[in-house]
């Protein structure tokens, strides 16, 4: 990506300026609308390469991994001791430098140091590093420079990233035992099929008598796959290749987001854990001081899930016509009545940042409940999928060899 100077006039009507990484200057303009920031001027910064293409490279060529969450969540925990300690950000930033064990968050940190000391902010710096810091995470840390509590801004973003981590991880543990399941199913079949069954095929025809229809259905879908495997594996490659391919399109991501929604148990899961975020993220920016048409673009950035970020965009849409936040939240249709319920005291109170805590803490407690149960349902589905499967085998392969048997006894 190129790199770009702009000038433009924020919320307040300060004039403001600073560098961003885009593909052109339209992406630079929609970035800058979304931070709230009225761009005046926008033209490539001459000679200059972008530091992330740099750090790209770094992690092509050198093999340097990623920054990782963890490591996110270890860096803002710092600066917010640090900061609260009294100590300089130039100083902290040097001191985490020298401590950081991943080279590439190293050369990330390296490079915010020097945007500090040519007089940028630090959330500028930060603006920078589009694949290490969020917009939610960047516009958090402008609202703390702001307000001048950016100590206490780190510590929120720490308990953000926290409750980020933890939400996946408990998904991914919840989903690990059907996924194995599934695995161990799908090799089963493919070494049944292809070894097993062409064992007793051989048996078979030396009975020289008419099969049952399970048993033809069986030998011939295993004949199938031992003479046209080459073909089957280039299929299901070329299928995982295509369906990647579709879903980084717009509009195979927002189909496929929105299906994810709706599949039965998994749905409700994904649906609620979004919905959290979503809350989670929204009452924080309340609660910073970030303006509500300002906190609604950063918090569709923070949801991973196209559907729902074009809720959201619905929703800033209509607060920016002048609806309130209860009229756009209906509109969408993706709260239930009680958090509907919720909102409106949050707006007629003032107290949306608690309000949509709550929110939040209701939807997390659903989560977490939904994960703990999800091994108890998914388990009856598993049972019978397997019952169905040694069904058909027991049914395809010993059928015969019961005839036979019965035939031999009459003899």
């Amino acid at each position: 990506m190129a790199v770009f100077s702009y000038q433009g006039r924020n919320a307040q009507g300060d004039k403001v300026s600073g560098t961003l990484e885009g593909e052109e200057s339209g992406a630079i303009a929609e970035q800058l609308f979304k931070l709230g920031i009225s761009p005046l001027e926008i033209k490539a910064a001459r000679g200059t390469v972008s530091v992330t293409h740099k750090i790209d490279l770094l992690q092509r060529f050198m093999g340097e991994k990623k920054v990782t969450p963890l490591e996110l969540m270890l860096f803002s925990r710092q600066m917010h001791t640090l900061l609260k300690a009294g100590v300089p950000i130039m100083r902290a930033l040097a001191g985490l430098q020298e401590s950081a064990q991943n080279p590439t968050f190293s050369a990330v940190l390296q490079d915010m140091r020097e945007s500090l000391d040519s007089g940028r902010e630090l959330s500028a710096a930060l603006r920078r590093h589009p694949r290490v810091f969020s917009p939610f995470y960047v516009s958090m840390v402008q609202v703390g420079e702001m307000t001048g509590m950016l100590d206490e801004t780190f510590m929120r973003l720490y308990a953000h990233l926290e409750f980020e981590k933890d939400m996946k991880e408990r998904i991914s543990a919840a989903l690990r035992y059907p996924m194995m399941v599934l695995a161990a199913m799908a090799i089963a079949i493919v070494i049944v099929n292809i070894f097993v069954i062409p064992a007793f095929a051989k048996v078979f025809a030396g009975f020289h008598t008419e099969l049952p229809l399970m048993t033809r259905m069986l030998m011939g879908f295993s004949s199938f796959m031992v003479t046209f495997w080459p073909l089957l594996l280039a299929l299901a490659i070329g299928a995982v290749v295509g369906f990647r391919a579709y879903i980084n399109t717009v509009d195979g991501r927002y189909k496929w987001d929105k299906f994810k929604l709706e599949i039965p148990i998994a749905g409700k899961i994904i649906t609620k854990s979004t919905l959290a975020r979503f809350a989670r993220s929204l009452a924080l920016a309340f609660k910073s001081g970030i303006p509500i048409l300002q906190g609604l673009n950063v918090v569709g950035m923070v949801v991973d899930n196209e559907y729902m970020r074009k809720r959201i965009e619905q929703m800033r849409d209509g607060v920016e016509r002048g609806e309130s936040i209860l009229r756009t939240a209906v509109a969408s249709g993706v709260f239930n009545a009680t958090v509907l319920q919720m909102i409106a005291v949050g707006e007629e109170t003032g107290d949306m940042d608690g309000l949509m805590f709550e929110v939040a803490g209701m939807y997390e407690r659903d989560v977490e409940y939904e994960v703990k149960t999800l091994a108890q349902q998914l388990e009856p589905i598993m049972i019978v999928a397997l019952g169905i499967l040694v069904l058909i085998l027991a049914l395809g392969i010993f059928l015969p060899m019961w005839d036979l048997g019965r035939a031999a006894l009459h003899r």
